[in-house]
């Protein structure tokens, strides 16, 4: 979980500014975006574990500094889409 931290945190504050600048509701609070059909939050969470426990996460982190093979950017993309589909839908709460 401590490697997942980061990873959380950032993608926490991105869609938190986000939500500022798209007006969202009264208090800048956009709501819980739905889940693609056929997931659930169990199934994202089971997911990106599975992810995590591949070595997704130092792939995210070399994908973030600068240009990689295109199999660890799609790694990459896939755990960020993911990860915002989990936070977006609010699985975190």
């Amino acid at each position: 979980m401590i490697r997942f931290a980061p990873v959380v945190v950032a993608v926490a504050a991105a869609l938190a500014l986000a939500g500022c600048e798209s007006g969202g509701s009264s208090n800048g609070d956009p709501g819980a975006k739905p889940l693609p059909a056929g997931q659930s939050c169990q199934s994202l969470r089971g997911e990106l574990n599975k992810m995590d426990s591949q070595g997704a996460q130092s792939k995210v982190e070399r994908a973030s500094r600068g240009k990689v093979d295109p199999a660890t950017q799609a790694v990459a993309d896939r755990y960020n889409m993911l990860l915002n589909q989990y936070l977006g839908a609010r699985c975190h709460v």
